[in-house]
């Protein structure tokens, strides 16, 4: 990633700390009210004190108004709505979030087992098929950013289930750097490009973004999913997906129960290295749009696990002493297992990405019956957002009647009207009660008919801007997610945090965020330090945690590799030929590379690059310059490198020890496939270290 040197008014020394100045220190340059005559810049931003668009004074932008701690959102509070409202409608017409997105079909098929936690028919009926459409997503870049940035990914499904539509709406990573709503648009702001050169592009190494994170400790445990391995995934097939928030399931005989929902790949976690992951951004920033695409047309389909942990719906919300209305905090899976409850594939690609992929609509608060929202207070504001964006990006209230967010459904709902309305109704009578329409018109349905009857819950509480008391520790879960890593991906993460750091211009800011690494572990902190040139600070780091295997993505299990491409270097004949049978028979692509193009030869010497493979094999002898970068490149990138014939000199001139751990001699197909099911050849990686810096894995 690069940045560049933001600009400011007045330039700080290096060694100033930046302080927020609270409203009691705050002396403004006259205390008497000022007349409106007296103001003539009532236009501009020249206010001593935060305020709202009307010039009403705020004491608080970090909460919500809640019915008491843990209460809901009140509709009344009128900060949060201006805030989030104005927010929403900053950039048109491409999303303000999510902008840069690759979508596809599928179908969803329940395996029946959640029947025992919900009444959601799509879960609960045994062999159901639903329609779903998949939108995957970078949050920070524009729509003509690259795929392969360090970002978070979206993971967004819409279900288009007989009761309505019902939309997933998350992430490749099961918590968020906020904790409330209203600080939405501040993470964004802060992530975002620059204001005064919109640079730098779809990245977090910059002055701002860490700036924010520093001060507002709560993005802790977020920051450290994002500079780990998750944040560079290798494509759409090999991410997990989550829910983040805590939902609520209803049963058949009103019991509820709390989950978090998972997607599982089929295909395992991996990653890209970062090198790796800095090449494909300039070689082909379409690169998991593309795999997509491709994979869908080969019938080399994406495959997930839906899966929930389930934990008591108590009167603390709480499991195992983790608050389950905190979107920072993940349970851990040794705690409550994953439960797979459905398959989804995704086998369609869509016809027109602008119709379909582009204008997708997706709301948090598509709920059928069998599901609801708990007051996760981030989930709360996240329910009057994504409806409330649409009318800026779509163009009024109408967009649910475009072809890719119509209901499987039947639907008649009585609005009228309004920019883009596509249906013609007929009649007078579009309210209720009415005595005009006759059995024509709709009528409401009770739980007798499928309506949705929200359950009955106590609210109560005083109306206050604060979080519980058990939002307060933001270090445990950065310590549990570091410390459950292998060495190696611990060694990413600090890089990574190196790397971003170095990146920022002011040194306050780097000094401020080594104080929060030493309050989760003191190892990493002592390793980006050095990395900075910075004395280790001294802090409270976590003391003991149990680590969860599940967080992990170096493992010794051989994953299915239906869709991984192995690259073979060298003209086609009766080897290749042979080769590329038995392993689409696995669902691995071959493609040929061939110093000129001709039949079966789909890459010239000129036009590959590393980093569309996940395995090369050499059968040829070459010593061409092209060849030479594409194999050391692979070497560091911990692919395998099968050898048959001359391909032993190919290597040799290209400095390669043929020694080193992953270099297979005449392997049989079935060795290339054991091979690739591990993604990378671990053991070789450690013996890179004073070559090759790769954060990522």
């Amino acid at each position: 990633m690069q940045t560049a040197r933001h600009r400011t008014s007045q330039r700080r020394k290096p060694d100033m700390e930046p302080t927020v100045p609270s409203p009691a220190e705050k002396q403004p340059a006259e205390t008497s009210p000022v007349k409106e005559s007296l103001a003539p810049d009532r236009g501009l931003q020249t206010g001593d004190y935060l305020t709202t668009g009307q010039g009403v004074r705020l004491p608080d932008t970090d909460h919500s108004l809640k019915a008491g701690p843990r209460g809901p959102a009140l509709i009344e509070d009128f900060h949060l709505r201006e805030k989030i409202t104005h927010f929403d409608h900053e950039r048109i017409p491409e999303r303000v979030v999510h902008a840069r997105g690759s979508g596809a079909y599928g179908t969803f098929t329940a395996y029946g087992n959640a029947a025992s936690v919900t009444k959601a028919g799509f879960l609960a009926e045994k062999g159901r098929e639903t329609d779903v459409f998949v939108r995957f997503s970078t949050v920070l870049g524009s729509r003509g950013s690259a795929d392969t940035v360090r970002d978070v990914r979206g993971f967004a499904v819409k279900f288009y289930t007989a009761e309505g539509n019902f939309d997933l709406v998350g992430n490749n990573m099961p918590v968020f750097f906020i904790q409330d709503a209203i600080k939405f648009p501040d993470i964004i702001h802060a992530a975002k490009w620059h204001p005064d050169r919109e640079i730098p592009q779809a990245q977090t190494a910059h002055d701002t973004f860490w700036d924010f994170v520093s001060l507002h400790t709560e993005a802790t445990h977020h920051v450290f999913w994002a500079m780990s391995d998750r944040g560079i995934p290798r494509s759409f097939r090999t991410m997990e997906g989550f829910g983040v928030h805590t939902f609520r399931l209803v049963d058949a005989a009103g019991k509820t129960s709390l989950v978090k929902f998972h997607w599982k790949p089929a295909a395992g976690v991996h990653s890209q290295v970062w090198e790796e992951t800095q090449l494909t951004a300039g070689v082909d920033p379409d690169f998991h749009r593309r795999d997509l695409a491709d994979s869908i047309d080969a019938g080399l389909f994406y495959e997930y696990e839906l899966g929930i942990q389930v934990m008591p719906d108590d009167a603390d919300e709480s499991f195992e002493g983790i608050d389950l209305l905190d979107p920072t905090k993940i349970v851990p899976e040794e705690l409550a297992p994953v439960q797979p409850i459905g398959k989804l594939v995704l086998n369609r690609n869509p016809d027109n990405f602008h119709a379909e992929t582009e204008q997708i609509a997706f709301h948090i608060g598509n709920l059928v019956p069998g599901i609801e929202v708990t007051n996760d207070p981030l989930l709360q504001g996240r329910l009057f957002s994504y409806l409330d964006t649409q009318l800026s990006r779509l163009g009024g209230p109408n967009f649910n009647q475009l072809p890719i967010n119509r209901p499987h459904a039947p639907v008649n709902d009585n609005q009228r009207d309004g920019m883009h309305q596509s249906v013609v109704h007929r009649g007078i009578a579009h309210y209720l009660p009415n005595s005009l329409a006759g059995s024509e018109g709709p009528v409401p349905a009770g739980p007798e008919n499928g309506g949705y009857v929200h359950l009955p819950e106590p609210v109560r509480g005083d109306k206050v801007r604060a979080n519980p008391v058990s939002f307060a520790d933001h270090h445990t879960q950065a310590a549990l997610f570091y410390r459950s890593l292998s060495p190696l991906e611990q060694d990413h993460v600090a890089e990574a945090f190196t790397f971003e750091l170095s990146k920022c211009y002011e040194q306050a800011i780097r000094v401020r965020m080594l104080g929060v690494l030493a309050n989760v572990d003191a190892e990493l902190t002592a390793k980006v330090a050095a990395g900075l040139g910075l004395p280790v600070p001294e802090g409270k780091p976590v003391a003991d945690v149990t680590p969860s295997p599940a967080l992990t993505q170096i493992t010794e299990r051989a994953w299915p590799v239906t869709g991984r491409v192995v690259g073979v270097i060298g003209t086609p004949d009766k080897q290749t030929a042979a080769l590329q049978k038995a392993l689409k028979a696995h669902g691995v692509v071959v493609r040929v590379i061939a110093p000129v193009g001709g039949e079966g030869v789909e890459r010239t010497f000129q036009t590959a690059r590393s980093v569309e493979f996940d395995a090369i094999m050499v059968a040829a002898a070459t010593t061409d310059m092209q060849m030479t970068v594409l194999l050391q490149e692979a070497f560091r990138h911990g692919k395998a490198i099968a050898v048959h014939g001359e391909g032993e000199q190919t290597l040799i001139n290209a400095g390669i020890d043929v020694k080193a751990p992953g270099i297979l001699f005449d392997p049989d197909p079935e060795t290339i496939v054991a091979a690739l099911g591990r993604h990378r050849v671990w053991e070789r990686m450690p013996l890179l270290k004073p070559r090759a810096s790769s954060a990522g894995a």
